[in-house]
């Protein structure tokens, strides 16, 4: 029986990651590649016709929006490529140098028709048609492949909608909320205790290393708001994506803030050493405080990725009640500080540094200044929409769709606030 089971795991593991968005993805782009080849068997002169299933396999991505966009480029790069090599086959025939001159035109014309990242797609295919006999035949059987698995792949996005990367997006900004938070345990104990130099500069260059996983996770979030663009499965995308931004440019704020403070304590352990960072009362405050704040922001992330009202409700409480101790604490902290600085006026730009910067991460994570700034940035990117598409902006105000009825909801409800 236990043999049985083992056996039966892949499968079972298999069919639990159907619904993923890579398994997902995978199955469109064989099903697009496949249909395209069938259809491209029938209408091209070619015994093999690969470019169809090929073109449909690029045009199939991750997104509807990717989709539309690779699938016009595609096309545009083949096309351009044929009438290029069309051109060298009437005038000069295939020799060592016209190929070279087919490479440099070829690769001059895809820049100049912005094709983007075909560039080389439009000299590939000029080199395939320059280098058979039949040009013109191959042209055009090269042609019509493309436009099948062109039209194959978008036809597939509509037939089966791309996944929706909202969901990894979120994964990818709390994993980085709770880097933060780690990040900033470790800088509270180096405050509450004695610290080496070596020790407070290993801190430092850990937070200067969160800027890589910041670029990650901007990479996921464009992923995600790609996937929320043109899919008829989404509804206010545009929404969804300015409250991702927006929380993911707060959190950068914070990692930035967070960098400098860890630049500060660093100084503050040469100015000190071998002594503690600070007293022993005012370094188990600092210590409170931090962690105090890092646990707000793992709340944060979770407010900004969370898509249920009741559950939203719930973490904004949270976030408030966090945010409302660790400004107590922080007030606490500069008594302390205040105190020491009447006896003791050494160091006090790097303590009231250190006051100035846990004050403005308290501040970027704070619910009314989360609030204002999204409804600021809606406003800013619903006005360029609406100046770039005037007539879409129209029908959407006839049909009833504003952003005003979200508005209206407690507190920028749901994933808004």
């Amino acid at each position: 029986m236990a043999d049985v089971r083992e056996r039966a795991a892949p499968f079972v593991r298999l069919v639990q990651r159907r619904r993923e968005p890579v398994v997902v993805q995978a199955f469109r782009s064989a099903t697009a590649a496949t249909i395209a080849y069938v259809v491209a068997l029938r209408l091209s002169p070619e015994a093999a016709p690969l470019t169809a299933p090929l073109t449909a396999l690029l045009v199939v991505q991750v997104t509807l929006y990717a989709t539309l966009t690779n699938g016009v480029r595609r096309v545009n790069s083949v096309v351009a490529g044929v009438l290029v090599a069309i051109a060298f086959s009437l005038l000069v025939g295939l020799t060592w140098w016209s190929l070279a001159l087919l490479i440099v035109a070829s690769l001059a014309v895809g820049h100049l028709v912005r094709v983007d990242e075909y560039v080389p797609e439009v000299a590939i295919s000029a080199m395939l048609v320059l280098g058979v006999t039949a040009h013109s035949d191959l042209a055009w059987a090269r042609i019509l492949e493309t436009l099948i698995g062109a039209v194959v792949g978008l036809a597939i996005n509509l037939l089966l909608p791309p996944p929706v990367w909202v969901e990894e997006a979120g994964e990818s900004i709390e994993g980085l909320a709770r880097r933060v938070r780690q990040l900033m345990l470790r800088l509270g104990e180096q405050a509450a205790g004695r610290t080496a130099v070596e020790e407070a500069a290993a801190r430092l260059h850990e937070a200067r290393r969160l800027d890589h996983d910041i670029v990650q996770v901007d990479a996921s979030l464009r992923q995600a708001e790609d996937s929320l663009r043109l899919n008829p499965r989404v509804r206010e995308g545009l929404l969804h994506r300015v409250v991702l931004r927006t929380g993911l440019d707060t959190l950068e704020i914070c990692t930035v803030v967070l960098r400098v403070l860890a630049r500060t304590l660093t100084d503050l352990a040469k100015e000190r050493e071998p002594h503690p960072l600070f007293e022993p009362e005012t370094g188990e405050v600092v210590e409170r405080l931090l962690s105090e704040i890092a646990d707000a922001v793992v709340s944060f992330a979770v407010l900004v990725t969370t898509h249920v009202s009741l559950n939203a409700d719930a973490a904004e409480s949270r976030l408030t009640a966090e945010l409302r101790q660790a400004a107590a604490t922080r007030d606490k902290l500069a008594q302390l500080l205040l105190d020491r600085l009447q006896h003791d006026a050494r160091q006090w730009q790097l303590h009231g540094a250190v006051l100035t910067e846990v004050n403005r991460i308290i501040d970027e994570l704070d619910t009314e200044h989360r609030s204002r700034r999204l409804l600021e940035e809606l406003d800013r990117v619903s006005g360029e929409q609406s100046a770039r598409m005037p007539r879409l902006s129209r029908l959407r105000e006839r049909l009833g769709i504003q952003e005003d009825l979200w508005r209206n909801r407690t507190g920028l409800g749901g994933p808004f606030r």
